[in-house]
């Protein structure tokens, strides 16, 4: 068997598996979708930002544990369990609101912020869902000394709009690290 057969064949068990890859002009769309979001969020336009996820949303960044290898399934956490973010569109829009109001003081003077995202592959979950993964790198700046950088993962359900556009349903966040350094999380993902 040639190479190219092997990965052909390989490509079509994870298809089965995870859903079939989105053509190269579905994908593209969904990149240019992220790069939007992080452009909204570097720019400080959370109000925006809120609208690019459905009513529904579930917004969730488990946390994580250090596990030996044969472990390693129990190192990530379960729903109903401790985690860094679990929230909905709702909850999201009440911590904008703080913001806005002079009350969330760990945000004045707000902070700079850079989002990166890359990785990014997108496969179809269902009729109107897409499955997109993919990974980021944000650098958050406050005052002179305060510096973070958080890398992860992400993976949504995006639903496609009868319009063409598109709203996160479901957001799902892993941090690369267990223990994050940070004084306080109050930048969002």
């Amino acid at each position: 068997m040639t190479d190219h057969v092997v990965a052909g064949a390989a490509a079509t068990a994870l298809d089965e598996i995870e859903g079939r890859l989105a053509d190269a002009e579905l994908a593209y769309r969904v990149q240019q979708f992220y790069f939007f979001e992080a452009e909204l969020l570097d720019d400080g336009r959370f109000a925006d930002w809120l609208e690019i996820f459905a009513e529904d949303l579930t917004y969730w960044a488990p946390l994580r544990t250090n596990r030996l290898r044969r472990q390693a399934a129990l190192s990530i956490g379960s729903r109903g369990e401790a985690a860094y973010f679990d929230e909905t569109k709702e909850s999201l829009a009440w911590r904008i609101r703080r913001y806005d109001s002079g009350m969330a003081w760990a945000e004045d003077p707000p902070s700079r912020t850079r989002h990166l995202v890359s990785n990014v592959t997108v496969r179809h979950s269902g009729t109107d869902l897409l499955k997109a993964r993919s990974a980021f790198l944000v650098y958050r700046n406050r005052l002179q000394t305060e510096t973070d950088i958080y890398a992860g993962g992400r993976t949504d359900l995006i639903r496609l709009q009868p319009d063409g556009s598109f709203r996160v349903a479901q957001r799902e966040l892993l941090f690369d690290a267990n223990v994050l350094q940070a004084k306080n999380l109050s930048t969002f993902f």
